[in-house]
């Protein structure tokens, strides 16, 4: 499999991070992964079809979001949680609580 393009974590843009986190799908990705861990791309519980899931993933991938682990045919993702907050101190954790408080709410 082709090597994945994932920025180096100096290179990791608070707008990219931004923009990818606005994105509801891509939110559910995210929230997905922190509850449960590294997952395979196609067990992530989102109503999109599979080619949509995948430039989701893209999105969060090249934002610096995740990184994109290839095993065999499988690929796995992971939440760069470590650098996120080395770089933007707290911000996964305020995003991630913001969106579960809004769930809620509806």
């Amino acid at each position: 499999m082709p090597n994945l393009d994932e920025p180096e974590a100096p290179a990791i843009e608070l707008s990219a991070v931004l923009h990818a986190l606005s994105d509801p799908t891509r939110l559910a990705v995210v929230r997905q992964i922190e509850a449960d861990g590294e997952r395979l791309c196609g067990a992530m519980a989102v109503d999109v079809a599979k080619s949509t899931l995948s430039q989701h993933l893209r999105v969060l991938r090249e934002a610096g979001i995740t990184r994109t682990r290839c095993c065999g045919n499988q690929r796995w993702v992971s939440l760069r949680r470590d650098d996120l907050e080395d770089l933007f101190p707290g911000l996964l954790d305020v995003v991630l609580s913001a969106a579960a408080r809004m769930e809620a709410v509806h």
